[in-house]
């Protein structure tokens, strides 16, 4: 039977990002892209839901194209970028979580021989995953969840007196953490105009010098568990949209690799309960291959 649930794409940057949003995905199996980008695919148990699970590396411009490749790809009925982030409030304690409720790109502006003029750019997240993820953390008394906007910047920031800290504070002062790759993953779902797009970030440091003594003492592991659980616990509110249980999965007719792992492609297709977009080329003659 080709599978018909509905999938949801779950992006990460760090490989301990990856290895706690993994510990939650059964019956997976390696799927390869075309221009070899890797995912993993399985199912979230108690819920409808497929999961594929991506590690995109560093920043926030890789972020968006491997983002957009995978949402052509791959389908999704929504996206989620998951893992560590730093602090920017003092009430925003390390192992709290935050879900974004708008993600920041702080790096546009325009300098000007009066100083540096900000140039907004924000993306809310999804209102019905926001909703969720509200929804889900009433039950979990282990997670404390803040609602807020979260900044994403091309820089690791290691000390709160820093100019880009100044800055940040001065521009962006309700933003409650920092990150690498939250703006990339939003600005890619926001212009497949179709999927739905959550950042949540578990908070590993105080963004200060204190950072890497935090990051010593396995912070980020604490913090990348307590975001990968909070992003299932969504999971298991959020419902798939009505009539979306069709087929997504890339794995259904490929080639085999030799490496086990399947390759996107084809030369068959299966649309048992589904609906097929893209060419198909017909071929006369009986019997099966």
């Amino acid at each position: 039977m080709p599978e018909t649930r509905p999938t949801v794409l779950v992006l990460t940057a760090l490989p301990l990002e990856y290895a706690a949003v993994r510990a939650h995905v059964e019956e997976r199996r390696e799927l390869v892209h075309q221009d070899g980008t890797r995912v993993e695919k399985g199912q979230l148990p108690g819920t409808s839901w497929s999961v594929a699970i991506a590690e995109l590396g560093m920043g926030a411009e890789r972020a968006a194209a491997l983002t957009a490749q995978l949402i052509n790809w791959l389908h999704p009925e929504a996206v989620f970028f998951v893992g560590v982030a730093g602090s920017l409030k003092d009430d925003v304690e390390i192992g709290d979580v935050v879900v974004g409720t708008q993600v920041y790109e702080i790096h546009g502006g325009k300098q000007t021989p009066e100083g540096f003029l900000v140039r907004p750019k924000a993306l809310p997240g999804s209102h019905a995953l926001e909703q969720a993820a509200r929804s889900a953390v009433r039950d979990m008394p282990g997670v404390r969840a803040h609602f807020m906007p979260i900044a994403t910047g091309d820089v690791v920031l290691a000390d709160a007196e820093s100019e880009i800290a100044a800055f940040i504070r001065r521009s962006y002062n309700d933003a409650g953490a920092i990150e690498m790759e939250g703006s990339g993953a939003a600005h890619a779902a926001h212009l497949n105009g179709r999927v739905d797009a959550l950042v949540v970030r578990g908070v590993s440091d105080r963004a200060d010098a204190g950072k890497h003594e935090a990051d010593a003492s396995g912070s980020q592991e604490l913090a990348a568990g307590q975001a990968a659980s909070v992003t299932v616990a969504v999971l298991h509110k959020h419902r798939p949209r009505r009539g979306s249980s069709v087929s997504s999965d890339p794995e259904e007719g490929p080639h085999r690799r030799g490496d086990g792992a399947a390759a996107y492609g084809g030369d068959h297709i299966d649309v048992r309960g589904g609906t097929f977009h893209g060419p198909v080329t017909g071929k006369q003659g009986g019997g099966q291959r």
